[in-house]
């Protein structure tokens, strides 16, 4: 019996992701924009710690805000 491997090629997190809130946060983005609060409800993390994580992620430029949603910077 074989074992088979995924085929899709799994990214890699940013190396300077280190706390494991911000890649949560980081890999939330990936899949799709978010507001703060979809961001709350969908990750159960506080605003307060939202927006220190994003404040981070938009500093070494991981993300953007764009007409005040969040997504992965390209």
């Amino acid at each position: 019996m074989s074992v088979q491997r995924p085929t899709t090629r799994i990214e890699e997190l940013p190396s300077e992701l280190e706390s494991p809130r911000a890649k949560l946060v980081y890999l939330y983005l990936r899949t799709a924009e978010a507001s703060i609060d979809e961001l709350q409800s969908g990750l159960g993390v506080k605003k307060i710690t939202l927006y220190s994580i994003l404040r981070t992620l938009r500093e070494r430029e991981l993300v953007e805000k764009r007409d005040g949603r969040f997504a992965v910077a390209e």
